[in-house]
């Protein structure tokens, strides 16, 4: 039998190195959506990758996450060129994209840049949450106009924040504008727009560069509207991801087998569209 390929549009780098950056502020999050305590702590990247195996998933994009503020100084940032060495280490498994924080403008398109001119990355992730500031507010604008010039599409956390410090400012609505304002954008709005699922498909519907990533949302709780969506008229408007560890990669696969998902709606949704949305084709 003919194994699905998959691409995982959101995986995150969990190494010791990563996870003892990260602020003990989230440590309440990983026990919340119950990341296990072995994996919180940081797994060899050997590790990663046989679990992404036993999953059955051939690649993944590795995001370079940033976000916060104390004051001036940055919560956290997972460097470009860890990504870009791991990406070095296994060129066919993964790819880098990279996290954008407006608190340095001109600074962070600088990395911006750099991340996708020199080291490869093929797009963009910001998770708007930790700027308390809506998608569509103006500090992020000149990260738009850049990922537009660069030609890689932006992936943005949409939906509530579910670390209990951050408050919620992401609506899928908020992409509406945007999408406007940067027609040439490819917009991933990640997170399915949860709980305003049925508000983040009726902007993939109506924007042609706005698309929908299903990450870190476990597939067995999807609303039954967001599956008809993958199966039926938004079958080249999903892309699948994990945002691993927040959803396991066997777990994810498992579940999404049990949607009988029709297989052409399918191969779109697990491989065909993140090929497409990111020119990937070279690649895979």
């Amino acid at each position: 039998m003919k194994m699905d390929r998959v691409i995982d549009i959101v995986v995150n780098l969990w190494t010791k190195e990563v996870t003892q950056n990260y602020t003990p502020v989230l440590d309440e999050f990983w026990r919340l959506v119950k990341v296990e305590q072995q994996t919180h702590e940081g797994i060899p990247l050997a590790e990663q990758i046989r679990r992404m195996d036993a999953a059955g998933i051939e690649k993944g994009l590795l995001v370079a996450t940033t976000g916060g503020e104390i004051g001036s100084s940055i919560f956290f940032e997972k460097p470009a060129e860890l990504i870009a060495e791991v990406v070095a280490q296994h060129p066919q498994r993964f790819k880098g994209v990279i996290g954008i924080n407006p608190s340095r403008i001109m600074m962070w398109l600088g990395k911006l840049e750099r991340a996708v001119r020199e080291l490869g990355f093929v797009g963009a992730h910001l998770y708007p949450h930790w700027f308390k500031r809506r998608p569509d507010h103006r500090i992020y604008y000149p990260f738009y106009a850049k990922c537009a010039e660069l030609g890689v599409p932006i992936q943005i956390q949409v939906g509530h924040s579910a670390q209990r410090f951050l408050p919620t400012v992401a609506h899928p609505m908020t992409l509406d504008r945007i999408a406007i304002d940067f027609p040439e954008l490819k917009i991933i709005g990640i997170h399915i727009g949860y709980p305003w699922t049925e508000a983040m498909i009726s902007v993939a519907w109506k924007h042609p560069n706005v698309f929908i990533g299903s990450d870190a949302h476990a597939p067995r709780y999807w609303d039954p509207s967001f599956v008809r969506f993958i199966n039926g008229r938004g079958q080249d408007k999903v892309l699948f991801g994990t945002d691993w560890p927040i959803v396991e990669f066997e777990r994810a696969m498992r579940e999404i087998e049990a949607l009988e998902l029709r297989e052409t709606a399918k191969r779109k949704f697990l491989f065909e569209n993140a090929v497409r949305v990111y020119g990937l084709e070279a690649w895979v």
